[in-house]
Protein backbone atom coordinates (compact mmCIF):
# COMPACT_ATOMS: atom_id res chain seq x y z
CA UNK A 1 0.00 0.00 0.00
CA UNK A 2 2.81 1.86 -0.42
CA UNK A 3 1.58 4.68 -2.95
CA UNK A 4 -0.82 5.39 -0.44
CA UNK A 5 1.37 6.54 2.36
CA UNK A 6 1.48 10.25 3.46
CA UNK A 7 4.33 11.96 1.75
CA UNK A 8 6.94 12.80 4.21
CA UNK A 9 8.72 15.27 2.73
CA UNK A 10 7.78 18.82 3.10
CA UNK A 11 9.21 19.54 0.06
CA UNK A 12 9.31 17.73 -3.72
CA UNK A 13 12.53 18.33 -5.44
CA UNK A 14 11.90 18.79 -9.18
CA UNK A 15 14.40 16.94 -11.41
CA UNK A 16 13.12 15.98 -14.50
CA UNK A 17 13.79 12.31 -13.60
CA UNK A 18 11.91 11.11 -10.88
CA UNK A 19 8.25 11.54 -10.55
CA UNK A 20 5.97 8.61 -9.54
CA UNK A 21 2.68 8.20 -8.49
CA UNK A 22 2.60 8.71 -5.35
CA UNK A 23 4.56 12.45 -5.79
CA UNK A 24 2.24 13.44 -8.74
CA UNK A 25 -0.78 12.42 -6.03
CA UNK A 26 1.18 14.72 -3.34
CA UNK A 27 1.27 17.87 -5.19
CA UNK A 28 -2.11 17.53 -6.69
CA UNK A 29 -4.49 16.45 -4.09
CA UNK A 30 -1.86 17.21 -1.10
CA UNK A 31 -0.58 20.58 -2.19
CA UNK A 32 3.03 19.42 -1.43
CA UNK A 33 5.29 21.97 -2.03
CA UNK A 34 7.67 22.05 -5.01
CA UNK A 35 11.60 23.17 -6.07
CA UNK A 36 13.56 23.03 -8.87
CA UNK A 37 16.96 20.97 -8.12
CA UNK A 38 19.67 22.56 -8.76
CA UNK A 39 20.69 20.06 -11.39
CA UNK A 40 17.84 21.20 -13.64
CA UNK A 41 19.13 24.89 -13.33
CA UNK A 42 22.02 23.70 -15.07
CA UNK A 43 20.82 21.86 -17.23
CA UNK A 44 18.48 24.33 -18.73
CA UNK A 45 21.19 27.40 -18.12
CA UNK A 46 23.36 25.10 -20.54
CA UNK A 47 20.48 24.41 -22.99
CA UNK A 48 19.20 28.01 -23.50
CA UNK A 49 22.96 29.10 -23.82
CA UNK A 50 22.89 27.20 -26.85
CA UNK A 51 20.09 27.99 -28.72
CA UNK A 52 20.80 31.78 -27.47
CA UNK A 53 24.16 31.31 -29.39
CA UNK A 54 22.54 29.65 -32.48
CA UNK A 55 20.56 32.76 -32.88
CA UNK A 56 23.49 35.19 -32.89
CA UNK A 57 24.52 33.32 -35.73
CA UNK A 58 21.76 34.27 -37.75
CA UNK A 59 20.73 29.90 -37.76
CA UNK A 60 16.77 29.30 -38.96
CA UNK A 61 15.45 27.32 -35.90
CA UNK A 62 11.84 25.81 -36.36
CA UNK A 63 9.30 27.71 -33.28
CA UNK A 64 11.91 29.82 -32.23
CA UNK A 65 11.98 31.87 -35.34
CA UNK A 66 9.61 30.58 -37.67
CA UNK A 67 6.22 30.04 -37.84
CA UNK A 68 4.42 26.65 -36.23
CA UNK A 69 3.09 24.05 -38.02
CA UNK A 70 1.92 24.20 -41.71
CA UNK A 71 3.38 28.00 -40.93
CA UNK A 72 7.23 26.38 -40.23
CA UNK A 73 8.04 27.56 -43.73
CA UNK A 74 7.43 31.34 -42.68
CA UNK A 75 10.87 33.10 -41.15
CA UNK A 76 9.95 35.32 -38.87
CA UNK A 77 12.05 38.61 -38.21
CA UNK A 78 13.78 39.02 -35.23
CA UNK A 79 11.65 41.58 -33.76
CA UNK A 80 8.55 39.96 -34.03
CA UNK A 81 9.95 36.63 -32.39
CA UNK A 82 8.60 37.67 -29.00
CA UNK A 83 4.87 38.72 -30.41
CA UNK A 84 5.22 34.83 -32.14
CA UNK A 85 5.50 33.20 -28.43
CA UNK A 86 2.47 35.55 -27.48
CA UNK A 87 0.44 34.89 -30.71
CA UNK A 88 0.56 31.00 -30.31
CA UNK A 89 -0.97 31.36 -26.79
CA UNK A 90 -3.40 33.12 -27.56
CA UNK A 91 -4.79 31.51 -30.53
CA UNK A 92 -4.12 27.91 -29.53
CA UNK A 93 -6.24 28.76 -26.67
CA UNK A 94 -9.05 26.82 -27.85
CA UNK A 95 -10.13 24.48 -25.22
CA UNK A 96 -13.57 23.60 -24.85
CA UNK A 97 -16.26 22.26 -22.49
CA UNK A 98 -16.44 21.94 -18.85
CA UNK A 99 -12.50 22.27 -17.07
CA UNK A 100 -10.51 19.83 -15.06
CA UNK A 101 -10.72 20.08 -11.03
CA UNK A 102 -8.11 22.02 -9.58
CA UNK A 103 -6.40 18.46 -8.48
CA UNK A 104 -5.82 17.71 -12.18
CA UNK A 105 -4.52 21.03 -13.26
CA UNK A 106 -1.57 21.06 -10.37
CA UNK A 107 -0.71 17.72 -11.48
CA UNK A 108 -0.50 19.07 -15.60
CA UNK A 109 1.28 22.01 -14.02
CA UNK A 110 3.70 19.60 -11.73
CA UNK A 111 4.61 17.03 -14.54
CA UNK A 112 5.01 20.29 -17.40
CA UNK A 113 7.12 21.93 -15.17
CA UNK A 114 9.02 18.55 -14.87
CA UNK A 115 9.26 17.95 -18.80
CA UNK A 116 10.70 21.19 -19.02
CA UNK A 117 13.45 20.88 -16.19
CA UNK A 118 15.18 17.96 -18.49
CA UNK A 119 16.85 20.87 -20.21
CA UNK A 120 16.29 19.87 -23.55
CA UNK A 121 13.56 22.47 -24.65
CA UNK A 122 16.13 25.53 -25.03
CA UNK A 123 14.37 27.90 -22.62
CA UNK A 124 14.77 30.11 -19.34
CA UNK A 125 14.73 28.85 -15.63
CA UNK A 126 12.61 31.53 -15.13
CA UNK A 127 9.87 29.71 -17.04
CA UNK A 128 9.93 26.82 -15.10
CA UNK A 129 10.18 28.70 -11.85
CA UNK A 130 6.71 30.92 -12.99
CA UNK A 131 5.12 27.27 -12.98
CA UNK A 132 6.17 26.31 -9.71
CA UNK A 133 5.53 29.63 -8.20
CA UNK A 134 1.89 29.21 -9.50
CA UNK A 135 1.75 25.99 -7.95
CA UNK A 136 2.91 26.80 -4.70
CA UNK A 137 0.75 29.58 -4.46
CA UNK A 138 -2.29 27.73 -5.55
CA UNK A 139 -3.00 29.73 -8.60
CA UNK A 140 -4.60 27.45 -10.79
CA UNK A 141 -5.47 27.78 -13.99
CA UNK A 142 -8.90 27.52 -16.01
CA UNK A 143 -7.93 24.46 -18.26
CA UNK A 144 -11.05 23.25 -20.66
CA UNK A 145 -10.82 19.30 -20.96
CA UNK A 146 -11.54 19.04 -24.55
CA UNK A 147 -10.04 20.25 -27.45
CA UNK A 148 -6.70 18.14 -27.51
CA UNK A 149 -6.41 15.41 -30.21
CA UNK A 150 -2.91 13.84 -28.23
CA UNK A 151 -0.15 15.36 -30.74
CA UNK A 152 1.58 17.96 -31.16
CA UNK A 153 0.95 17.13 -27.55
CA UNK A 154 -1.73 18.69 -25.74
CA UNK A 155 -2.09 21.73 -27.57
CA UNK A 156 -5.25 23.77 -26.78
CA UNK A 157 -5.15 22.69 -22.89
CA UNK A 158 -1.81 23.31 -22.49
CA UNK A 159 -2.02 26.44 -24.36
CA UNK A 160 -4.80 27.55 -21.58
CA UNK A 161 -2.13 27.03 -19.09
CA UNK A 162 0.61 29.18 -20.62
CA UNK A 163 -2.36 32.04 -21.31
CA UNK A 164 -2.47 31.66 -17.30
CA UNK A 165 1.23 32.25 -16.95
CA UNK A 166 1.61 35.51 -19.30
CA UNK A 167 -1.53 37.21 -16.88
CA UNK A 168 -4.02 36.81 -19.98
CA UNK A 169 -5.76 33.83 -18.79
CA UNK A 170 -8.61 32.70 -16.14
CA UNK A 171 -7.82 31.04 -12.87
CA UNK A 172 -9.79 29.54 -10.32
CA UNK A 173 -10.42 32.24 -7.34
CA UNK A 174 -10.80 29.49 -4.54
CA UNK A 175 -9.27 26.32 -5.50
CA UNK A 176 -10.65 24.24 -2.55
CA UNK A 177 -14.40 26.12 -2.53
CA UNK A 178 -17.19 23.93 -3.24
CA UNK A 179 -18.40 25.39 -6.14
CA UNK A 180 -15.25 26.99 -8.02
CA UNK A 181 -15.64 30.39 -9.47
CA UNK A 182 -13.41 32.03 -11.97
CA UNK A 183 -11.32 34.85 -11.75
CA UNK A 184 -8.92 36.74 -14.63
CA UNK A 185 -5.26 35.61 -13.35
CA UNK A 186 -4.67 39.01 -13.39
CA UNK A 187 -6.47 39.39 -9.48
CA UNK A 188 -4.87 36.56 -8.28
CA UNK A 189 -1.42 37.43 -9.40
CA UNK A 190 -2.43 40.90 -7.68
CA UNK A 191 -3.17 39.20 -4.72
CA UNK A 192 -0.27 37.05 -4.29
CA UNK A 193 2.50 40.24 -5.28
CA UNK A 194 3.17 37.62 -8.53
CA UNK A 195 4.40 39.21 -11.82
CA UNK A 196 3.15 37.01 -14.95
CA UNK A 197 5.83 35.55 -17.41
CA UNK A 198 7.38 37.60 -20.31
CA UNK A 199 8.00 35.11 -22.63
CA UNK A 200 11.42 34.88 -25.07
CA UNK A 201 12.13 33.07 -27.98
CA UNK A 202 10.63 29.19 -28.31
CA UNK A 203 9.19 29.75 -25.05
CA UNK A 204 5.61 29.42 -25.78
CA UNK A 205 5.92 26.30 -27.82
CA UNK A 206 7.81 24.89 -25.18
CA UNK A 207 5.41 25.61 -23.08
CA UNK A 208 2.63 23.88 -24.74
CA UNK A 209 3.92 21.21 -26.98
CA UNK A 210 3.48 17.28 -24.91
CA UNK A 211 1.54 14.98 -23.45
CA UNK A 212 0.75 16.42 -19.71
CA UNK A 213 -2.66 16.66 -19.78
CA UNK A 214 -3.70 13.00 -20.96
CA UNK A 215 -0.79 11.91 -18.55
CA UNK A 216 -1.67 13.96 -15.53
CA UNK A 217 -4.99 12.89 -15.95
CA UNK A 218 -4.31 9.12 -16.38
CA UNK A 219 -1.53 9.09 -13.43
CA UNK A 220 -4.55 10.55 -11.13
CA UNK A 221 -6.86 8.02 -12.26
CA UNK A 222 -4.54 5.00 -12.15
CA UNK A 223 -4.34 6.19 -8.29
CA UNK A 224 -7.75 5.88 -7.66
CA UNK A 225 -8.11 2.49 -9.76
CA UNK A 226 -5.25 1.02 -7.82
CA UNK A 227 -7.10 1.54 -4.96
CA UNK A 228 -10.37 0.53 -6.20
CA UNK A 229 -8.20 -3.14 -7.37
CA UNK A 230 -7.62 -3.46 -3.19
CA UNK A 231 -11.51 -3.16 -2.72
CA UNK A 232 -12.30 -5.45 -5.38
CA UNK A 233 -10.65 -8.27 -3.57
CA UNK A 234 -12.15 -7.51 -0.38
CA UNK A 235 -15.73 -7.18 -2.10
CA UNK A 236 -15.18 -10.87 -4.18
CA UNK A 237 -14.01 -12.21 -0.38
CA UNK A 238 -16.99 -10.96 1.27
CA UNK A 239 -19.24 -12.12 -1.36
CA UNK A 240 -17.62 -15.39 -1.40
CA UNK A 241 -18.14 -15.59 2.23
CA UNK A 242 -21.95 -14.83 2.04
CA UNK A 243 -22.15 -17.20 -1.03
CA UNK A 244 -20.64 -19.86 0.55
CA UNK A 245 -18.23 -20.46 -1.61
CA UNK A 246 -14.90 -22.42 -1.71
CA UNK A 247 -11.59 -21.59 -0.77
CA UNK A 248 -10.30 -24.37 -3.25
CA UNK A 249 -9.70 -22.10 -6.19
CA UNK A 250 -7.06 -19.70 -4.29
CA UNK A 251 -4.52 -22.39 -3.18
CA UNK A 252 -1.07 -21.43 -4.43
CA UNK A 253 -0.24 -24.29 -6.58
CA UNK A 254 -2.66 -23.40 -8.59
CA UNK A 255 -1.12 -20.39 -9.46
CA UNK A 256 2.45 -22.27 -9.64
CA UNK A 257 0.96 -23.70 -12.91
CA UNK A 258 -0.19 -20.04 -14.22
CA UNK A 259 2.52 -17.52 -12.69
CA UNK A 260 1.39 -14.18 -14.14
CA UNK A 261 2.23 -12.06 -11.26
CA UNK A 262 -1.24 -10.70 -10.75
CA UNK A 263 -2.87 -14.02 -10.70
CA UNK A 264 -0.95 -15.04 -8.10
CA UNK A 265 -1.22 -11.65 -5.96
CA UNK A 266 -4.96 -11.80 -6.25
CA UNK A 267 -4.50 -15.57 -4.99
CA UNK A 268 -2.94 -14.48 -1.87
CA UNK A 269 -5.17 -11.79 -1.21
CA UNK A 270 -7.91 -13.65 -1.29
CA UNK A 271 -7.08 -16.30 0.76
CA UNK A 272 -5.66 -13.94 3.67
CA UNK A 273 -8.48 -12.26 3.67
CA UNK A 274 -10.93 -15.51 3.63
CA UNK A 275 -7.91 -16.72 6.74
CA UNK A 276 -8.73 -19.91 8.39
CA UNK A 277 -12.32 -21.29 8.09
CA UNK A 278 -15.28 -19.64 8.96
CA UNK A 279 -18.57 -20.33 10.95
CA UNK A 280 -19.99 -20.04 7.49
CA UNK A 281 -17.77 -21.62 5.39
CA UNK A 282 -18.17 -24.62 7.87
CA UNK A 283 -21.62 -24.90 7.58
CA UNK A 284 -21.69 -25.39 3.61
CA UNK A 285 -18.77 -27.89 4.04
CA UNK A 286 -21.07 -31.01 2.98
CA UNK A 287 -22.90 -28.86 0.32
CA UNK A 288 -22.97 -31.33 -3.15
CA UNK A 289 -22.45 -28.10 -5.47
CA UNK A 290 -18.86 -29.13 -7.19
CA UNK A 291 -17.69 -26.25 -8.80
CA UNK A 292 -18.75 -22.29 -7.79
CA UNK A 293 -20.00 -19.46 -10.66
CA UNK A 294 -17.09 -18.46 -12.92
CA UNK A 295 -17.10 -14.63 -10.58
CA UNK A 296 -16.02 -16.59 -7.53
CA UNK A 297 -13.68 -19.16 -8.89
CA UNK A 298 -11.71 -17.09 -11.64
CA UNK A 299 -11.29 -14.02 -9.24
CA UNK A 300 -7.39 -15.06 -9.28
CA UNK A 301 -7.53 -14.56 -13.39
CA UNK A 302 -9.34 -11.70 -13.75
CA UNK A 303 -8.87 -9.21 -10.72
CA UNK A 304 -5.23 -10.32 -11.27
CA UNK A 305 -5.13 -9.37 -15.04
CA UNK A 306 -6.57 -6.41 -14.15
CA UNK A 307 -3.67 -6.03 -11.79
CA UNK A 308 -1.08 -6.25 -14.37
CA UNK A 309 -2.90 -4.15 -16.49
CA UNK A 310 -2.58 -1.40 -14.41
CA UNK A 311 0.82 -2.23 -13.32
CA UNK A 312 2.37 -2.31 -17.05
CA UNK A 313 0.09 1.10 -17.64
CA UNK A 314 1.57 3.18 -14.60
CA UNK A 315 4.87 1.99 -15.81
CA UNK A 316 4.33 3.35 -19.35
CA UNK A 317 3.02 6.84 -17.55
CA UNK A 318 5.63 6.84 -14.94
CA UNK A 319 8.08 7.12 -18.18
CA UNK A 320 6.55 9.61 -20.15
CA UNK A 321 6.49 11.78 -16.53
CA UNK A 322 10.25 11.80 -16.61
CA UNK A 323 10.18 12.17 -20.58
CA UNK A 324 11.39 15.27 -23.45
CA UNK A 325 8.04 15.99 -25.04
CA UNK A 326 9.14 19.23 -26.92
CA UNK A 327 9.57 19.73 -30.50
CA UNK A 328 12.64 20.59 -31.41
CA UNK A 329 14.43 19.21 -28.62
CA UNK A 330 18.02 20.97 -28.02
CA UNK A 331 21.06 18.80 -27.34
CA UNK A 332 23.27 21.27 -26.53
CA UNK A 333 26.20 19.06 -25.81
CA UNK A 334 26.07 16.78 -29.17
CA UNK A 335 25.50 20.64 -30.86
CA UNK A 336 22.12 19.84 -32.26
CA UNK A 337 18.41 21.26 -32.41
CA UNK A 338 16.43 18.63 -33.76
CA UNK A 339 12.65 18.22 -34.92
CA UNK A 340 11.25 15.16 -33.64
CA UNK A 341 7.44 13.69 -32.80
CA UNK A 342 8.30 12.98 -28.92
CA UNK A 343 5.08 14.71 -28.75
CA UNK A 344 2.78 11.83 -29.87
CA UNK A 345 0.89 10.65 -27.24
CA UNK A 346 0.13 6.99 -28.94
CA UNK A 347 2.60 5.76 -25.96
CA UNK A 348 0.13 7.43 -23.22
CA UNK A 349 -3.14 6.64 -25.46
CA UNK A 350 -2.34 2.79 -25.58
CA UNK A 351 -1.87 2.51 -22.21
CA UNK A 352 -4.75 4.22 -20.74
CA UNK A 353 -7.15 2.49 -23.06
CA UNK A 354 -5.83 -0.75 -22.22
CA UNK A 355 -6.55 0.20 -18.59
CA UNK A 356 -10.18 1.21 -19.54
CA UNK A 357 -10.71 -1.87 -20.76
CA UNK A 358 -8.85 -3.82 -17.69
CA UNK A 359 -11.33 -1.73 -14.96
CA UNK A 360 -14.50 -1.85 -17.36
CA UNK A 361 -13.80 -5.91 -16.99
CA UNK A 362 -13.33 -5.90 -13.48
CA UNK A 363 -16.27 -3.91 -12.39
CA UNK A 364 -18.21 -6.57 -14.95
CA UNK A 365 -16.83 -9.19 -12.67
CA UNK A 366 -18.31 -7.14 -9.18
CA UNK A 367 -21.88 -6.50 -11.11
CA UNK A 368 -22.06 -10.83 -11.71
CA UNK A 369 -21.43 -11.43 -8.15
CA UNK A 370 -23.69 -9.11 -7.05
CA UNK A 371 -26.50 -10.79 -9.41
CA UNK A 372 -25.71 -14.22 -7.73
CA UNK A 373 -26.07 -12.69 -4.45
CA UNK A 374 -29.64 -11.25 -5.02
CA UNK A 375 -30.69 -14.65 -6.73
CA UNK A 376 -32.23 -16.58 -4.06
CA UNK A 377 -31.75 -19.48 -7.22
CA UNK A 378 -27.82 -18.78 -6.14
CA UNK A 379 -27.52 -17.82 -3.39
CA UNK A 380 -29.96 -19.67 -1.22
CA UNK A 381 -30.65 -16.67 0.47
CA UNK A 382 -34.18 -14.48 0.63
CA UNK A 383 -34.83 -13.28 -3.04
CA UNK A 384 -32.78 -9.66 -3.40
CA UNK A 385 -31.40 -10.40 0.18
CA UNK A 386 -34.70 -8.75 1.36
CA UNK A 387 -36.17 -10.25 4.82
CA UNK A 388 -39.73 -9.91 3.72
CA UNK A 389 -40.21 -10.17 0.23
CA UNK A 390 -43.15 -8.63 -1.60
CA UNK A 391 -43.52 -5.68 1.00
CA UNK A 392 -39.53 -4.78 0.74
CA UNK A 393 -37.65 -4.92 -3.02
CA UNK A 394 -34.05 -5.22 -1.22
CA UNK A 395 -31.35 -4.54 -3.30
CA UNK A 396 -33.11 -5.86 -6.73
CA UNK A 397 -32.62 -1.89 -8.20
CA UNK A 398 -29.02 -1.82 -6.17
CA UNK A 399 -28.43 -4.58 -9.74
CA UNK A 400 -29.90 -3.11 -11.78
CA UNK A 401 -28.10 0.08 -11.14
CA UNK A 402 -24.91 -1.80 -11.79
CA UNK A 403 -25.85 -3.71 -14.69
CA UNK A 404 -26.43 0.04 -16.28
CA UNK A 405 -23.05 1.55 -15.32
CA UNK A 406 -21.22 -2.15 -16.85
CA UNK A 407 -22.85 -1.57 -19.78
CA UNK A 408 -22.17 2.08 -19.87
CA UNK A 409 -18.49 1.04 -19.13
CA UNK A 410 -18.50 -1.14 -21.79
CA UNK A 411 -19.48 1.65 -24.50
CA UNK A 412 -15.97 3.58 -22.68
CA UNK A 413 -13.80 1.41 -23.75
CA UNK A 414 -14.01 1.49 -26.64
CA UNK A 415 -10.22 2.04 -27.52
CA UNK A 416 -9.74 6.18 -28.06
CA UNK A 417 -6.37 5.34 -29.95
CA UNK A 418 -7.85 3.66 -32.60
CA UNK A 419 -9.22 7.07 -34.46
CA UNK A 420 -7.09 9.35 -36.02
CA UNK A 421 -8.22 12.82 -37.76
CA UNK A 422 -5.43 15.14 -39.70
CA UNK A 423 -5.32 18.52 -38.36
CA UNK A 424 -2.84 21.04 -39.18
CA UNK A 425 -3.21 20.98 -43.43
CA UNK A 426 -2.31 17.79 -43.30
CA UNK A 427 1.19 18.54 -41.65
CA UNK A 428 -0.33 16.83 -38.22
CA UNK A 429 -1.75 13.69 -40.00
CA UNK A 430 -2.06 11.23 -37.34
CA UNK A 431 -2.45 11.89 -34.04
CA UNK A 432 -3.50 9.80 -30.51
CA UNK A 433 -6.63 10.58 -28.98
CA UNK A 434 -5.09 9.93 -26.14
CA UNK A 435 -6.40 12.96 -24.16
CA UNK A 436 -9.87 11.47 -24.89
CA UNK A 437 -8.59 7.98 -23.51
CA UNK A 438 -7.95 9.64 -20.17
CA UNK A 439 -11.35 11.40 -19.51
CA UNK A 440 -13.15 8.18 -20.33
CA UNK A 441 -10.70 6.43 -18.16
CA UNK A 442 -12.09 9.11 -15.25
CA UNK A 443 -15.43 8.02 -15.72
CA UNK A 444 -14.97 4.17 -15.88
CA UNK A 445 -13.06 4.45 -12.41
CA UNK A 446 -16.22 6.57 -10.99
CA UNK A 447 -18.71 3.73 -12.77
CA UNK A 448 -16.39 0.78 -11.24
CA UNK A 449 -16.34 2.75 -7.77
CA UNK A 450 -19.70 2.84 -7.73
CA UNK A 451 -20.36 -0.88 -9.02
CA UNK A 452 -18.00 -2.51 -6.42
CA UNK A 453 -19.61 -0.12 -3.52
CA UNK A 454 -22.85 -2.00 -4.58
CA UNK A 455 -21.30 -5.44 -3.68
CA UNK A 456 -19.99 -4.05 -0.92
CA UNK A 457 -23.51 -3.20 0.02
CA UNK A 458 -25.19 -6.57 -1.28
CA UNK A 459 -22.46 -8.58 0.39
CA UNK A 460 -22.87 -6.95 3.82
CA UNK A 461 -26.60 -6.85 3.57
CA UNK A 462 -25.87 -11.11 2.98
CA UNK A 463 -23.82 -11.54 5.86
CA UNK A 464 -26.40 -9.84 7.76
CA UNK A 465 -28.64 -12.27 6.88
CA UNK A 466 -26.44 -15.06 8.02
CA UNK A 467 -25.83 -13.48 11.30
CA UNK A 468 -25.23 -15.09 13.74
CA UNK A 469 -22.54 -16.61 12.12
CA UNK A 470 -19.08 -14.93 11.71
CA UNK A 471 -17.51 -15.21 8.75
CA UNK A 472 -13.35 -14.46 8.57
CA UNK A 473 -11.65 -12.06 10.54
CA UNK A 474 -11.02 -9.76 7.65
CA UNK A 475 -13.96 -9.79 6.11
CA UNK A 476 -15.41 -9.31 9.47
CA UNK A 477 -13.79 -6.76 10.25
CA UNK A 478 -14.50 -4.81 6.84
CA UNK A 479 -18.21 -6.01 7.34
CA UNK A 480 -17.81 -3.92 11.10
CA UNK A 481 -16.86 -1.10 9.27
CA UNK A 482 -19.46 -1.01 6.72
CA UNK A 483 -22.26 -1.37 9.84
CA UNK A 484 -21.11 1.46 12.14
CA UNK A 485 -22.40 3.42 8.88
CA UNK A 486 -25.12 1.53 7.14
CA UNK A 487 -27.11 -0.59 9.14
CA UNK A 488 -28.78 -3.99 8.19
CA UNK A 489 -31.82 -3.43 5.99
CA UNK A 490 -34.65 -4.60 7.62
CA UNK A 491 -36.89 -2.52 5.18
CA UNK A 492 -36.59 -0.83 1.84
CA UNK A 493 -34.66 2.78 2.48
CA UNK A 494 -32.77 5.00 0.06
CA UNK A 495 -29.93 2.31 -1.03
CA UNK A 496 -27.95 5.59 -3.27
CA UNK A 497 -27.31 6.80 0.24
CA UNK A 498 -25.80 3.50 1.40
CA UNK A 499 -23.63 3.19 -1.59
CA UNK A 500 -22.51 7.23 -1.17
CA UNK A 501 -21.45 5.92 2.30
CA UNK A 502 -19.49 2.90 1.16
CA UNK A 503 -17.58 5.17 -1.37
CA UNK A 504 -16.30 7.12 1.52
CA UNK A 505 -15.51 4.38 3.26
CA UNK A 506 -13.45 3.23 0.93
CA UNK A 507 -12.10 6.83 -0.62
CA UNK A 508 -11.18 7.45 3.09
CA UNK A 509 -8.91 3.94 3.52
CA UNK A 510 -11.44 3.48 6.02
CA UNK A 511 -11.99 -0.29 4.44
CA UNK A 512 -8.42 -0.79 3.64
CA UNK A 513 -7.26 0.21 7.14
CA UNK A 514 -9.25 -2.18 8.77
CA UNK A 515 -7.97 -5.25 6.35
CA UNK A 516 -4.65 -4.11 7.22
CA UNK A 517 -5.36 -4.00 10.72
CA UNK A 518 -6.70 -7.59 10.72
CA UNK A 519 -4.47 -9.23 8.43
CA UNK A 520 -1.77 -6.76 7.31
CA UNK A 521 -0.89 -5.39 3.93
CA UNK A 522 -2.99 -6.75 -0.09
CA UNK A 523 -0.69 -6.82 -3.06
CA UNK A 524 -1.25 -5.34 -6.00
Amino acid sequence: MSHFNSVQEEVLSLNGASIDLRSVWAVAAKKATVKLAQVSVDKMKASRGYIEGRLSKGDVIYGVNTGFGAFSEVKISDKDIVQLQKNLIRSHSVGIGRSFDPTYVRAIMYLRANALARGHSGIRVEVVEKIIEFINNDIIPVIPKQGSVGASGDLAPLSHLALALIGEGEVWKDPDAEHLVKVHVSEKLKEKNIEPLELQAKEGLSLINGCQVMTAVGLLNTYEATRLLWMLDLAGAMSLEALRGSRSAFDPIITNTRPHIGEAMTARNILKLLGEESDISKSHANCSEVQDAYSLRCMPAVHGAAKDALRNSLSVLEIEANSSTDNPLVFCNENKILSCGNFHGEPVAFALDFLCIAMSASASISECRIEKLINKNMSGLPAFLAPNGGLNSGMMIVQVAAASLVSENKILSHPASVDSIPTSADKEDHVSMGTIAARKLGKIVRNAENIVAMELLCASQALGILEPMNSSAAVKAAYDVIRKHVPFANEDRVFQKDIEKIKELIRDHSLLNAVKDSVGDLEW
